[in-house]
């Protein structure tokens, strides 16, 4: 009885043993934390304000490597990035894993809401181009103008225009006033939101010129009131609207923005593909020619006509 029991507590000792060990197995050392870190702040550049910490080992789907996540901490916003760490130690991976099932174009898109927006061209139109817009940045007034001249003659009634509001208001002080003015406009009138548009953007300067913040605002409200009278709106809500700046569409629009990892602008989606900046015209004739196809749309024609084998002709 006495030689049974002495030899089921030493079982229970060799099983616990046994089951301390392989948890131990499944922690990182310190070192090998510490090495982690250094490695991933130095690659991604984190400053040192953000604190680094690395969780446990997680079994993976590849041989010979197992799963440990960073958190990246800031304080209020936290992020986790999964790594593969080699088995022995001494190799990390950073991977990424595709959804094949998810177009992630279609993705985008369903993040971004067109309704109620002006829209210019073909409203049933198959491309859609968005563009989150600064009515005081001068590139986005140089995508305007590309936009207006180029693309909506190009592809006529083929694709369809609507801005959403991105303004920089760190470093363009009226830019946030002149969107909440535009869409006071938009309320009543797609075409006065245009007019306003169109007027702004090729007037940056003369807004701008050295004037007091609180001038270009009234400056900005003349010209509002000015299209309001130009397309026949209701003036005493366009009036009450421009007093309120409610900047609720707005604030909608740059958070829309920020989760679709817009930081600068101009940034466009066509059809849900994200285009950084300004972009020579033939590099933007042909991401809105690969949205057309894939969409079953003929490519390069207006009216009936082949635009290639125009300029072939003009060529000749």
């Amino acid at each position: 009885m006495h030689n049974s029991i002495l030899q089921l507590t030493k079982r229970f000792f060799a099983l616990l043993l046994f089951l301390c060990l392989g948890c131990a197995a499944q922690s990182t050392p310190a070192d090998v934390n510490r090495r982690i870190e250094r490695q991933v702040r130095a690659y991604y550049n984190v400053p040192m304000d953000i604190k680094l910490s690395v969780g446990p080992r997680k079994p993976s789907e590849f041989p010979n490597y197992d799963i440990v996540v960073v958190t990246f901490d800031a304080g209020q916003h936290k992020q986790d990035r999964e790594f593969l760490l080699s088995k022995d130690g001494r190799t990390l991976i950073r991977m990424t894993t595709f959804d094949l099932s998810k177009d992630p174009y279609a993705k985008n898109m369903e993040k971004i809401d067109v309704s109620g927006r002006p829209v210019r061209g073909n409203k049933a139109a198959s491309v859609t181009i968005v563009n989150y817009d600064d009515f005081q940045c001068p590139y986005c007034a140089r995508m305007h103008e590309t936009l207006t001249n180029d693309i909506l003659k190009t592809y006529g009634d083929r694709v369809k225009i609507v801005y959403k509001d991105f303004p920089l208001s760190e470093i363009h002080q009226w830019a946030e006033h002149a969107a909440n003015d535009a869409n006071c406009l938009a309320a009543q009138s797609n075409d006065a939101y245009w007019g306003f548009a169109d007027f702004v953007h090729a007037n940056q300067k003369t807004i701008t010129e050295p004037r007091s913040l609180e001038v270009q605002r009234q400056l900005l409200d003349r010209i509002t009131l000015e299209q309001g009278k130009k397309f026949n709106l209701q003036s005493a809500p366009l009036e009450a609207c421009i007093k309120e700046q409610s900047g609720k569409a707005l604030r909608a629009s740059v958070l829309e923005a920020s989760s679709l990892g817009v930081d600068a602008t101009p940034t466009l989606f066509v059809n849900g593909f994200k285009v950084d900046g300004i972009l020579p015209s033939a590099e933007l004739h042909a991401i809105i020619d690969q949205a057309l196809h894939d969409a079953g749309q003929n490519v390069g024609l207006v009216g009936g006509a082949d635009l290639n084998s125009k300029s072939a002709a003009a060529a000749h």
